[in-house]
């Protein structure tokens, strides 16, 4: 289970020095809770389709190379968002045919870059379609290519992650006055385009709203294969955005109901005329990340006590500027990593940062916290701490992939033995110094 493996990870981060005065914040990884959801996502679409399926992951959910290769060897492909995710893919090792480039705003050496190797590439928009007509005129390229559409179906519940709204950013706005003649037109000029992309998911998007934009998606690739007058549109890219939980170690909603939904209201996409890609990231990462930090300091102030930790805005940026959007748990443990019993009390638990509002949770009932104690902050696997803030300059945590084996003889009574193995090593003080412009400390003064 979940959360007894993430107990015994606590108790030996402790016992083997990874968190420590001197490591008062470090990131954990569950090695095989992500192999699970990466069963999960293939095992869903295997059982509604025998058409072949790429799964990318979103590389923006967790940029980290360790992880992207663990998902490759879980048969899985990365979607790409820029050059830095794209190296960091082919650092991990991932053929360009597993590999997706979406992004608003490429620019004509990224579209150059990905034709040369052969990389799928979705067209944000018209203009920079054309960009591409130069470039497959100039030079022959195994690149599948696809235009996105928006089917501007409505929003979530956090309108900044809505990516279907009427006036989204991204991809062609089907439902704009003749947006959905132009792209039918469009396709029927360029042979060459054979996919066609959408992406409407995102926390707080419900799997309705997911489907419903998914199926626009498949009547428009029907629309415009009848007009081609054959299968010019031969795979769908449906995106990701399945929503995560944040309330509780329940994984839900599941990869199997969102396939299930799809198979009852698109079942064409399913028949085996179509191959599929999607782009899930957040779904696959959330519940397999942790967060433990310290306990500094605990005081209280207007009568509730306050534990200042070392966990706060600079890891879990969106919950600090936005906590009724993106709340997270916190989990009480002693010194010792052991899970802290005691009476309940209402109380804050905050960050080092030095501005007010650096609260990971506010009135929050835990067992009274005391310095030296560990909070865990679970669900945390994507977009934290992978995605530094460096206020006031604080450092980057390091973070560990851990794995628990048995130990007792097989009989299932031993406790298990936790090891841990380096994703990315923690951020000294000399690199902070590099990247701030250490090495050019007289540049305004000589």
């Amino acid at each position: 289970m979940a959360s007894s493996r993430r107990d015994l990870a606590v108790r030996a981060s402790v016992d083997q020095g990874l968190l420590s005065p001197a490591e008062p914040v470090v990131a954990l990884l569950d090695t095989a809770g992500i192999r699970a959801s990466a069963t999960a996502l293939t095992s869903a679409f295997a059982a509604v389709t025998d058409a072949p399926v790429l799964h990318a992951f979103a590389v923006k959910a967790a940029p980290l190379v360790p992880v992207l290769r663990l998902l490759h060897e879980s048969g899985l492909g990365v979607e790409v968002a820029s050059p830095g995710e794209l190296a960091l893919a082919r650092a991990a090792g991932i053929p360009p045919t597993h590999t997706v480039l979406d992004s608003p705003a490429k620019t004509p050496a990224e579209l150059r870059q990905a034709l040369a190797l052969g990389i799928a590439v979705n067209a944000d928009n018209l203009q920079e379609l054309a960009r591409l007509d130069a470039l497959v005129a100039s030079a022959p390229t195994s690149s599948p290519l696809g235009i996105r559409v928006n089917p501007q179906v409505g929003a979530g519940s956090i309108d900044a992650l809505s990516t279907a709204t009427a006036t989204s950013k991204f991809g062609v706005a089907l439902r704009d006055e003749g947006a959905r003649k132009t792209v039918v037109q469009a396709y029927l000029e360029r042979p060459w385009l054979t996919r066609l992309h959408t992406h409407t998911g995102s926390q707080g998007v419900p799997l309705a709203l997911m489907a419903e934009g998914v199926g626009e998606t498949y009547a428009l690739a029907e629309e415009i294969n009848h007009a081609a007058g054959r299968q010019q549109i031969d795979t769908l890219d449906i995106g990701g955005g399945l929503p995560v939980n944040f309330t509780s170690d329940e994984e839900t909603p599941t990869y199997a109901e969102y396939a299930r939904l799809l198979a009852d209201t698109v079942p064409g996409l399913f028949d085996g005329r179509y191959g599929l890609v999607t782009e899930f990231g957040r779904s696959l990462l959330a519940k397999h990340g942790t967060v433990l930090a310290r306990v500094e300091y605990t005081k209280t102030s207007g009568g509730r006590p306050i534990a200042v930790t070392h966990a706060g805005v600079q890891l879990a940026t969106r919950t600090v500027y936005a906590p009724d959007a993106w709340p997270l748990r916190v989990l009480a443990y002693d010194s010792e990593g052991r899970p802290r019993t005691g009476e309940v009390t209402v109380q804050d638990v905050a960050g080092p940062a030095c501005f007010a509002g650096d609260l990971l949770a506010t009135g929050r009932e835990l067992p009274l916290l005391h310095p030296g104690d560990v909070v865990a902050v679970p669900d945390t696997g994507a977009y934290y701490f992978a995605h530094h803030y460096a206020y006031n300059s604080l450092p980057r945590p390091g973070i560990h992939g851990f794995t628990v084996t048995e130990n007792g003889g097989g009989d299932g009574g031993g406790e298990g033995v936790v090891a841990f193995t380096t994703v990315r090593k923690p951020q000294t003080l000399a690199e902070i110094v590099a990247e701030s412009g250490g090495a050019h400390a007289d540049a305004l003064v000589g």
